[in-house]
């Protein structure tokens, strides 16, 4: 009968092979991830750029871009069309053309508490061409905002975004509420409007702003030189309890920090990364790494630096600075 000579590791070759083992998950690790975050910022920007095409088609249906609403306390309403007659915001707007009209339509044709109820659940609903995969998950919020809608009951729990519209170059110290009725909405003068807080007409210079209704003639910079939205900034520290001032509502929302951002050369209004213990609701950001998506008016879809000249991005926030944007200020 043959001898088996028995093969075995020597303590020392067993810790030499789980050292290599670590070492190499060490350096496949930092790859997984970013190739993971690459996959998810190229879904934020196909989601910035569904949301570009959907505001040219609106402009093509009615020859304006998504005008931004009346203020904080109004959602959509299906039966005030898309002028400044509607108070609900730009996501509100542009539901039709991301072939969403189910969702437009949610009390239509209904009055008094039976629309508000309607309208009170289609504030709850997450759309998830709204929400930055690589912020947070697109799922309903509780909604903690102290002061509920107007034209709606309020919600539980409460969709959100992680992109505003580009609202012009101002400093935004507050923002109106809006009138307290549709009537009284109706009834106000376009000065009375303009002397509410926030920026009217008289000094708005973006695209998107309260009672909005801004044509591709009105845009003087050009399509390809003019910020339409993108994404916005907020602190981790906020992602999903709802306590800062820029994320306190929901996607269905009239003009508000929530779903509106400046760029004013204020350090305020400079785009930055999310940063824990930083809390700014005025500017644009991301949660990505490399940079910020924005799209223009022509509807294409940048990744935007950090790091970009204050001034460039203040210009790139006024549809009629009649100052020039360098060729690379985008790249």
């Amino acid at each position: 009968m043959g001898r088996y000579k028995v093969v075995g590791f020597t303590l020392v070759e067993l810790l030499v092979v789980i050292t290599i083992i670590g070492i190499l998950i060490g350096l496949l690790l930092p790859a997984v991830q970013s190739a993971r975050e690459a996959a998810r910022a190229a879904q934020c920007m196909n989601n910035v750029r569904q949301m570009a095409m959907a505001a040219l088609h609106h402009a093509e249906a009615h020859g304006h871009f998504p005008t931004g609403g009346w203020g904080w306390r109004w959602a959509g309403d299906p039966d005030r069309g898309f002028s400044h007659r509607q108070p609900g915001g730009w996501h509100y707007n542009i539901l039709p053309y991301l072939e969403l009209d189910a969702l437009h339509q949610m009390g239509a044709g209904l009055t008094g508490e039976a629309k508000r109820e309607a309208i009170g659940r289609r504030l709850q609903i997450p759309v998830s061409v709204f929400n930055c995969p690589t912020r947070r998950r697109s799922i309903a919020y509780p909604y903690v905002h102290g002061s509920p809608y107007f034209n709606a009951q309020r919600p539980p729990m409460i969709g959100r975004s992680d992109y505003a519209a580009s609202s012009g170059d101002m400093a935004v110290p507050s923002i109106w509420q809006g009138p307290g009725s549709l009537p009284d909405g109706d009834a106000m003068s376009e000065e009375a409007w303009d002397a509410q807080p926030g920026g009217g007409h008289d000094e708005a210079t973006g695209v998107i702003y309260r009672r909005s209704e801004i044509r591709i003639a009105h845009i003087r910079d050009g399509a390809s030189n003019t910020y339409l939205l993108g994404e916005r900034y907020l602190s981790p520290d906020d992602y999903f309890d709802g306590r800062s001032s820029g994320d306190d509502q929901g996607w269905d929302l009239g003009y508000d920090l929530d779903v509106n951002r400046w760029t004013h050369p204020a350090d305020a209004y400079r785009p930055r990364r999310d940063t824990p213990g930083y809390s700014s609701a005025r500017n644009f950001g991301s949660a990505h790494p490399a940079g910020f998506h924005m799209a223009l008016c022509d509807g294409s879809v940048h990744r935007i630096s950090y790091a970009i000249d204050p001034e460039i991005h203040r210009r790139l926030g006024h549809r009629s600075s009649g100052y020039p944007i360098p060729g690379d200020a985008l790249r």
